[in-house]
């Protein structure tokens, strides 16, 4: 251990990790990042496969976005943003506007994903009071859901690892059996899938729809349920369901949104529009943090009028509205158009596919399943009963481990390996991510 990882270790709490797992694992003291890379300080480099958690889009040290940067901060580098406004902003809220599905007309800036979702709740219900109906206070989501780790985002989360623990203190929210695609109860397969599992989320809502507010969900990619997919029907039907019930539909495309299932949001691929949108991550394409809540006009004239009516929405945050990070993700969008990066992406989806379809014939490995730049490797103890690993042996963490010892940064989910790179990787990036892969599973579950 060097001087440095001794010093982080004395003094930082590094976020969702067991501490004590550093003794013998200590962190790697990173120096620089380019393209698809990292670099640690004694060199070595490492392929960044997971995006560093999802937010990198064109790479470390992007030349556009840093120079975007430096332009802006010779501007302006932050401002209040009540009574106060700049280029940046509007630009971004516009090019928005005209981006996200049609009726997304609104947008409310926050810092991060927790806290534009935690903003979508807010606003679900604070609507539903003023529009005389205060009895819809509760909300909805599925089975194995991540919306983030503040107390409202945990409530509508179903995964024990972040929320057992604080179960007394969240909201009570219906949690309906979502899309199960590899597993399916019903017999389908995703290519054959007739909805039938929004079965259970329809009793819910036909049941209690007069206390439901709104139902919240990860569009087509259940993020940190192991990248679960799933197809558009599902939410086809939700979005039939909830305007049957008067029930908001807030699509959590946090993770999924900016072209990482092979449209710009994966609402699209069911031709849906929600009633809220959730954005961050590849907002600002790894850079800085930033989110936005994209709202319909009907949303938005519910909060309209003067101000002894108190029906505003009083909710802030100190860099709500940041231009360096306006500027980012203005400058992000400026590249989406410039590189057509959405084509250019499918035919890198494709080779990763081509390249990962040899490991399907590994004994367990049960499925690798893809949508657009996001692949998932789901490993199992048995094929044919599709039986997982116990999760107490950490099949996932090993994995990472070995991974990391031959230059890649892979960092499962549980039992499933995964791929979400950045944009900018190459042909040649491709085939050491998954020849890594495949060589750290082989050598920890045997060929």
């Amino acid at each position: 251990m060097n001087e440095l990882q001794r010093k982080d270790l004395q003094y930082i709490w590094h976020p969702c990790s067991q501490m004590k797992d550093y003794e013998s694992f200590p962190p790697i003291v990173l120096e620089r990042g380019e393209g698809a890379y990292l670099y640690d300080i004694e060199g070595k480099s490492y392929l960044d496969a997971v995006s560093s958690w999802w937010v990198n889009l064109f790479g470390h040290s992007n030349k556009r976005i840093n120079k975007a940067i430096a332009n802006q901060v010779e501007k302006l580098e932050h401002a209040i943003f009540a009574n106060f406004t700049h280029k940046p902003a509007i630009d971004l809220a516009e090019r928005m506007a005209r981006l996200t599905p049609q009726g997304l007309n609104k947008v409310f800036f926050a810092d991060n994903g927790s806290s534009a979702v935690e903003v979508a709740l807010k606003l679900s219900f604070q609507y539903h009071q003023q529009m005389g109906k205060p009895e819809k206070t509760r909300f909805v989501a599925i089975s194995e859901a991540y919306h983030g780790e503040t107390l409202a985002a945990l409530s509508v989360g179903d995964i024990d690892l972040y929320n057992e623990i604080y179960k007394p203190l969240l909201l009570n929210t219906f949690k309906a059996a979502g899309p199960n695609c590899y597993r399916c109860p019903y017999g389908e397969t995703r290519e054959t899938c007739t909805g039938n599992c929004i079965e259970n989320m329809e009793q819910i809502l036909s049941a209690h729809h007069e206390e439901i507010t709104a139902v919240i969900i990860e569009p087509m990619v259940q993020g940190a349920a192991g990248m679960k997919i799933y197809p558009g029907i599902y939410l086809k039907k939700l979005r039939q369901l909830c305007d049957t019930y008067d029930i908001h539909l807030i699509a959590d495309e946090i993770a999924v949104g900016f072209g990482r299932t092979g449209r710009m949001f994966a609402c699209e691929h069911a031709d849906i529009s929600p009633d809220i949108m959730c954005l961050s991550k590849g907002l600002t394409a790894g850079y800085m943090p930033l989110s936005l809540v994209m709202m319909t006009d009907k949303i938005y004239g519910a909060f309209y009028d003067d101000y002894v009516n108190l029906r505003a929405f009083m909710h802030s945050h100190s860099y709500t509205g940041n231009p360096m990070g306006c500027a980012i993700a203005c400058e992000s969008l400026n590249i989406f158009e410039d590189e057509e990066v959405i084509e250019k992406n499918k035919i890198t989806s494709r080779l990763i596919r081509e390249r990962v379809t040899p490991l399907l014939n590994h004994p367990n490995v049960g499925e690798f399943r893809q949508l657009g730049m996001v692949g998932a490797l789901e490993l199992v103890k048995d094929k044919k009963s599709k039986e997982g690993f116990d999760w107490k042996q950490r099949v996932g963490y090993q994995i990472y481990q070995i991974a990391l010892k031959h230059g890649v940064l892979l960092r499962p989910l549980g039992n499933v390996v995964y791929f979400m790179p950045p944009y900018v990787i190459n042909e040649n990036d491709i085939d050491l991510m998954i020849g890594t892969a495949e060589k750290a599973i082989c050598e920890y579950l045997g060929k």
